[in-house]
């Protein structure tokens, strides 16, 4: 994933630069065929190739050759997923972008989401799944989703914004004496100086998300575009054109200002669970 990250960076620098693939080949000394396996996410190149062609692509801001050349020094390196030797579905990269930003956004209008889930809620879900999950599939899951969770307590851990729908709130996965141990788990989750936690009532009635969840990523250097992430029964898309980032920041933002104050949410939280 960051050698196609990279790859991205290295073909909108040459372009902006007005240079060919010939050109770049030229300036490295190798065939055309290796840039053009470069920037297909198909072949390394070394952190001397791309500190040479970012000044051949006229790079001279030295915080953004760096951010470059560490993405180049990481591509080859294996996430903690692949470490851990887990079967991870189709979101290895979702989680990739998740520890490597610095702003995430989330609406979710059904689910609490996966970074302030308690162990027994995420097992809950993952047990209505129709595809009937073994213990040890399920096991591994909630491990990984606990190990995302760790984001959160870094040294300098992302700012988060997280909208709920009340309907994330009102449901009972896993029973009463689950729900009341998560909703309690958002409430201390949200007193975090980087957590940021607004439900969104039914009361607000038509709003920007109802056409349902979706994650927006920002990243610490200008090399990296924001990314959306909309995630679906059998896999992921993930949209990074200005246009689409743009309309989910527009949309995210709306939700924002229709949603309660953080501590109008906390005692809508707290309410529904005194309920439980």
């Amino acid at each position: 994933m960051r050698r196609r990250r990279l790859a991205t960076v290295l073909v909108k620098l040459r372009e902006e630069a007005g240079k060919s693939p010939e050109d770049a080949a030229e300036r490295i000394g190798c065939h055309r065929s290796k840039i053009s396996r470069v920037e297909n996410a198909r072949l390394g190149i070394s952190l001397g190739e791309v500190r040479d062609l970012l000044r051949f692509y006229g790079v001279d801001d030295p915080e953004y050759v760096e951010e470059v050349v560490n993405l180049a020094r990481r591509s080859n390196e294996r996430g903690w997923t692949q470490r851990l030797g887990l079967r991870i579905p189709s979101y290895v990269d979702y989680i990739d972008y998740e520890e490597t930003a610095h702003y995430i956004r989330s609406f979710e209008p059904m689910v609490i989401s996966g970074l302030l889930q308690t162990a027994d809620y995420a097992r809950a879900l993952l047990k209505a799944t129709p595809t009937m999950l073994s213990n040890e599939r399920i096991d591994e899951l909630v491990e990984v989703r606990m190990r995302r969770q760790e984001i959160l307590r870094r040294d300098a851990p992302p700012r988060v914004c997280v909208i709920q729908g009340e309907a994330a709130l009102r449901a009972q996965v896993g029973g009463p004496a689950v729900m009341a141990a998560q909703l309690k788990h958002l409430v201390e989750a949200s007193e975090h100086p980087n957590v940021d936690l607004q439900v969104l009532p039914f009361a607000a009635g038509a709003h920007a998300g109802v056409l349902g969840t979706f994650v927006l990523f920002s990243f610490p250097t200008p090399a990296f575009s924001d990314i959306v992430c909309l995630e679906h029964r059998t896999g992921t898309v993930y949209l990074e054109t200005s246009e689409d980032t743009g309309a989910y920041t527009l949309t995210f933002d709306s939700l924002r200002s229709t949603a309660l104050s953080p501590a109008k949410s906390l005692d809508v939280i707290n309410r529904v669970k005194q309920e439980l």
